[in-house]
């Protein structure tokens, strides 16, 4: 395939896939309505992701056991922040949640700068003075002290930190191809949430069920299309991608998600959350756009 035809592709993955988590939340809630309630219903796709993606796992071993510890540990913590990230669109509203999660670029560059001593330039300057404003406007749109208000919304939060530590180690240590990857992602988030669901909610009563084989359909359904594919294919094109391609194509999730929650679950934004959301939205463009260098004079 030529490299144009393979940017082209990637490129519509991206787009798809991207749109496709714009949708996530709908089966994370049809489960819980279903009775596996709270997190119990995102442990139990990540069981059958798990189970999924185990021969991808077992075949890439090599290159697991060849990977940095680092690598290792972030590709599980990423898996946790997709955990925090689904229990936060359960528990909270979904666009805000989204929008939360992708103050990612922020956590990034502040963690680049002060801990690991990346430097920082104007554009990224901007986008951080950007992202912190949305995020005071979003959070505090109502009048009240700009928090996170309920589990959702801290656990929105929580992903996005999360998700922007594994990213760096991601970046800069893994070598392992996309599906032993998204394996482990998947390990990752399954011991995230048995860890975390026993704190939030108390197990289903499984034999209570009102429809265990609708139950059952929407988990397998979920973890193969959601965390089995759309994550292989995005970690295939993230490869073949620049990651400022990646990062504002990506922008389709929250554009789905919002218009979706709108339209079908009728949670709508006010005046000062659509602001402080297209603030976090110009703040990842800004970070994500190649950074030009000055001439020296």
């Amino acid at each position: 395939m030529s490299t144009a035809r393979t940017i082209f592709l990637a490129s519509m993955i991206v787009i798809g896939f991207g749109m496709l988590w714009g949708f996530y939340w709908l089966p994370l809630r049809r489960i819980d309505a279903l009775g596996l309630t709270g997190p119990w219903g995102t442990v139990a796709i990540m069981v059958v992701a798990v189970v999924v993606l185990a021969p991808w796992g077992w075949r890439g071993r090599r290159a697991l056991r060849a990977s940095h510890p680092l690598a290792i540990a972030s590709l599980i913590l990423g898996g946790c922040s997709l955990m925090f990230y689904s229990l936060g669109l359960l528990y909270g509203r979904v666009a805000i949640i989204v929008i939360l999660f992708y103050l990612t670029p922020i956590w990034s560059t502040l963690i680049g700068r002060y801990l690991l001593g990346w430097p920082i330039n104007r554009g990224r300057v901007l986008a951080l003075l950007a992202g912190i404003a949305g995020l005071v406007l979003m959070l505090g749109a109502d009048g009240q002290v700009p928090v996170p208000r309920g589990l959702g919304e801290w656990l929105g939060l929580a992903s996005g930190l999360c998700w922007a530590i594994a990213s760096i180690g991601i970046k800069v240590k893994a070598t392992a191809g996309p599906a032993e990857s998204t394996f482990l992602f998947a390990v990752g988030a399954l011991g995230g949430g048995l860890i975390l669901a026993p704190l939030v909610a108390p197990f289903p009563d499984v034999a209570a069920l009102p429809d265990p084989g609708a139950a059952t359909g929407w988990v397998v359904f979920t973890a193969a299309l959601w965390w089995a594919l759309s994550i292989v294919g995005l970690l295939w094109a993230t490869t073949k991608l620049e990651p400022a391609r990646v990062g504002i194509l990506m922008i389709s999730e929250v554009l789905v998600s919002v218009a979706s929650a709108a339209l079908i679950a009728g949670e709508l934004l006010s005046p000062l959350e659509l602001l402080g959301g297209t603030l976090v939205l110009v703040a990842g463009v800004l970070e994500f756009l190649p950074i030009r260098k000055t001439r020296p004079t």
